[in-house]
């Protein structure tokens, strides 16, 4: 697991105005300006979240004119939902091997 990718995709879901647009985009796409009406933030920290967002590949945009249209990653909800998995399954902990050394405070 590449572990700069796995803390990039969890900042994404550490603020709670990012949780709240994840949970206005599970409706479809939205444009930036509803978002923004939504989330009653300013338009740059709406882009300092929807960047994250993106770079972490959760959401993803497109342009139309001069408007940027947002919607889920279906790709990107599921790396962060396998992520998750792998960092939570007993099954990739190494297995607990006392320590060799007579100095060691675990045994």
């Amino acid at each position: 697991m590449n572990a700069k990718k796995a803390a990039k995709i969890f900042k994404a879901f550490c603020d709670e105005n990012r949780i709240r647009i994840i949970q206005l985009l599970q409706t479809g796409e939205k444009c930036g300006c509803n978002l923004l009406e939504d989330i009653q933030v300013s338009q740059p920290t709406l882009s300092h979240h929807m960047k994250i967002l993106c770079d972490a590949e959760i959401v993803k945009s497109r342009k139309e004119g001069k408007w940027t249209h947002y919607s889920l990653s279906e790709e990107g909800m599921l790396q962060a939902i396998r992520y998750l998995q792998m960092l939570t399954s007993s099954e990739n902990e190494d297995s607990e091997q006392p320590c060799s050394q007579d100095t060691c405070s675990c045994r």
